[in-house]
This record gives structure tokens, C-alpha cells and sequence, in this order.
């Protein structure tokens, strides 16, 4: 009998494996769901909130709506939700910038943070404005050899000049666990511990309604992200996020406009309805790209090639790591998936330098908006041990589908 999912027998019987895994998810995104409800019902909001704003932007009902519905869904006091943050590492960039002062250390406590931010602190490209170049000095704890937090050490790193503690919830482009809640909340405990002046900044990209709280719930002052991943719903087409403390988020506000601006400031130009909708609809596309994660993992982990996270490992955000061994792999991986793409299918990647990265990239993003990753993306370093690293997916058929196209060129991994 034909299946009307699918006909292919490895993937048949993957998806009967999965279906308390999706019937978990599907958990996670109602109870998700009914936060973001209750929120936006909370703060009464309506179509006149959806109007758009120009020039300066002064009295944008529809942006301090927006900002409050955002901050009780993420559990801060305060969040500054603007289309002006370019990325996610603009976000991050403001909210760091704003804290820290000369003569300040930031330490980041679980490893080498995100590539683009590198220049930012100076570790890459100083004298173009880094915080290095402030006179912010930058340390880093070293992950243990299995990527975990190095508890021993934690402690010992914190001192009188540590003011940020700096904490990059996903993995990034490592080979290692993303971090949960649960151990941010421990992170968070040690550091406050021995300093409790300490300002804990989450980088939490890729982690948003990936688990039923944030890490503003269990302790962080300041987190920052992007509206093209995980809180925009995929339909965002722009901007990003700052939530945490009022104190510390009225400073990053400061280093997006200007002292004496801060948050008061800041049109809208007809993006609150999106960005409204887009935090309605991001339960449920994080729920999904969870699932295509977890197909993904379960079909190459099958094909005998090395999974990050593993099926049986937490899952905190929507990255699913495949380590294909080979820089060949890497790239008919990519090229494949942008011919299924919905946008862009005619175009074949190749790698090459992007801003902000020290390696040659390979991406495969044939999405509606440009560079969301929350949509069906995949990219990768050209780097050993040549690792691609599939984000989001609107929907967990469609990995399905391209599953169908992939297995054929990676069955098996050769090296197992």
C-alpha cells in the first residue's frame, strides 16, 4: 500500500520511530502557544496596533505594545524589539557595548563565541571600533575536551574587573551541546555565586521557545537574538531583540539611538503587524524545525555519520549538526538542498567569504526572507571535519521531501 507520506522504507520507519518525539514537541509548542496568547490578550491587542510609524517614530503605540507582549513572553521586565537591529549580532553587539565600560573584562564562559562576533570583540580585525579598542578586556573559559562547561574552573575566572559574563546558548559552529536551560541556570548560580555584580548576557539565537522557559526566567540580565530566526515566525522580514533588566536594556537602547533618545524613538514603518503575527506563529515553526531536526539526526546517525545533537541528547534549539567528513559532501549537501528551495532553485552555492566569519562559507538559503535561517537554510564552514549545519525548517516535510533527493548521493557514510 502506498504510504502517503513517504515511499522510502529507511524514512518509513524513521518517522514510526519519531512519533512520541513529535507528539513531545507538539507539547512543548501548545504550552508555547498559550504563553504568547495570554500575552498578546494581556495587553489588549488590536489592529489599530498594527499602524505604522514614520520619521521619528515618537508615540508608536503599536512598538511599546509590541515591546511589552514580548517582554512578558520572555520573562524580562523590559525588551526593546526594533526593525533598525540588523542581526542578531547587532542585538548582541548593542546590549554589550551598552554595559560594559573601559577598563571592564568580559568574560565568555563556554568557549570561542559565534564567529561575527569576533570583531566585535577584538579578537578578529581590532582597530575598527572593538570593544578591544575601548579598553574592554575579553578572557574566555575553554569548554572541557566533551564540550561541556568547565565547572572546576568557572570560579576561579570570575574577579573583581569581570563585568559581563558572556554565554552563547547554541553551539555556533562547534562541535558541541548547545547549552539548556537548566545548565545556563547553573552557569548563571556559579557566576553570581562569587560576583553577584556580575552581568550574565545570553546569546540566545536559535534558542527561543526551544524549551518552555528562557533564560531570562532562570536568571540572565541581559539576552539578545534575531527576529529571522526563531521569535520571527519566519515571516518577520527584519530586525532583532534586546530583553533582560530595564536598567541594562535602557542601555542597550542607548547604543542603538543615542543617549537621551534611548527607547523613545524608532518608527515602525509598518512592521508591527508582522512582527505581532511572526511572535503568534513562532511556537509553532520552532516546533517544526525541532521535528526536522530530530528526522535529520535519526536518518544520518542511521547513515553512520556523527550527529550533534544526538536522538536520545536535550534539544534547546533548532540547530542539527551533521559532520560530513568531506568538503565535497559539504557542498553537494548545500547545492542540493538550494534545488529544493522554494526561492532562488536555479542558483548553485559556492563558497566564499562572508562578513563577519573567518572561514569560507557554503549556504544553501533559498528563503523568502533573505538570510532567514528559520526558514529551510543549511550552511557550513569549509573547515575539518566539514560539518553542516541545518537551522529551521517552516515545515518538517519539507526536510522530509528533500530527505527523499539527499539519501541517494550520502548512503552510507563511507568512513564508518
Amino acid at each position: 500500500m502506498t504510504d502517503p507520506l513517504t515511499n522510502h522504507p529507511l524514512l518509513r520507519q524513521i518517522i514510526d520511530e519519531l512519533t512520541n518525539d513529535f507528539r513531545r514537541i507538539d507539547g512543548l509548542v501548545k504550552y508555547n502557544f498559550s504563553r504568547v496568547v495570554t500575552a498578546m490578550n494581556t495587553h489588549r491587542v488590536g489592529v489599530h496596533h498594527f499602524q505604522s510609524t514614520t520619521g521619528y517614530g515618537h508615540g508608536d503605540q503599536g512598538r511599546e505594545v509590541l515591546e511589552q507582549v514580548f517582554a512578558q513572553v520572555i520573562g524580562a521586565e523590559m525588551a526593546l524589539v526594533r526593525p533598525q537591529f540588523f542581526s542578531g549580532t547587532h542585538a548582541i553587539a548593542c546590549a554589550l557595548y551598552g554595559v560594559l565600560r573601559p577598563g571592564d573584562e568580559l568574560l565568555s564562559v563556554a568557549g570561542a563565541p559565534y564567529d561575527t562576533l569576533e570583531p566585535v570583540l577584538g579578537i578578529r580585525e581590532s582597530g575598527s571600533g572593538s570593544l578591544q579598542d575601548f579598553g574592554i578586556l575579553y578572557r574566555q573559559l575553554d569548554l572541557t575536551p566533551t564540550g561541556d562547561i568547565d565547572w572546576v574552573k568557572l570560579p576561579q575566572m570570575i574577579h573583581s574587573k569581570t563585568r559581563v559574563a558572556f554565554i552563547q546558548r547554541s553551539c555556533g559552529y562547534s562541535w558541541r551541546p548547545s547549552l539548556t536551560i537548566a545548565q545556563l541556570k547553573n552557569v548563571i548560580h556559579e557566576i553570581k555565586k562569587v560576583n553577584p555584580g556580575v552581568i550574565c548576557v545570553v546569546d540566545n539565537c536559535y534558542g527561543e521557545f526551544a524549551e518552555m522557559q528562557e533564560p531570562t526566567m532562570v536568571g540572565a540580565d541581559l539576552i539578545a537574538g534575531s527576529l529571522i530566526k526563531n521569535p520571527g515566525g519566519t515571516i518577520a522580514p527584519c530586525g532583532g531583540y534586546v530583553a533582560g533588566k530595564k536598567a541594562y536594556v535602557e542601555l542597550a537602547a542607548n547604543r542603538l539611538s543615542a543617549p537621551g533618545i534611548g527607547i523613545e524613538a524608532g518608527a515602525s514603518l509598518g512592521f508591527n503587524r508582522l512582527f505581532f503575527q511572526g511572535l503568534f506563529l513562532a511556537p509553532q515553526m520552532v516546533g517544526e524545525a525541532l521535528k526536522s531536526g530530530l528526522l535529520l539526526a535519526a536518518t544520518f546517525s542511521k547513515l553512520g555519520y556523527p550527529v550533534q545533537p544526538g536522538l536520545d541528547a536535550p534539544r534547546t534549539d533548532t540547530i542539527q549538526a551533521i559532520q560530513l567528513g568531506d568538503p565535497d559532501r559539504l557542498t553537494r549537501f548545500c547545492r542540493l538542498l538550494q534545488r529544493l528551495s522554494p526561492v532562488g532553485s536555479y542558483l548553485d552555492p559556492v563558497p566564499a567569504p562572508m562578513p563577519g566569519y573567518e572561514s569560507q562559507l557554503i549556504m544553501a538559503g533559498g528563503t523568502f526572507i533573505d538570510g532567514s535561517t528559520s526558514e529551510f537554510s543549511a550552511d557550513g564552514p569549509l573547515r575539518p571535519p566539514y560539518i553542516i549545519f541545518c537551522q529551521g525548517g517552516t515545515t518538517w516535510l519539507h526536510w522530509l521531501w528533500a530527505l527523499e533527493q539527499l539519501l541517494p548521493e550520502f548512503a552510507p557514510n563511507p568512513h564508518t
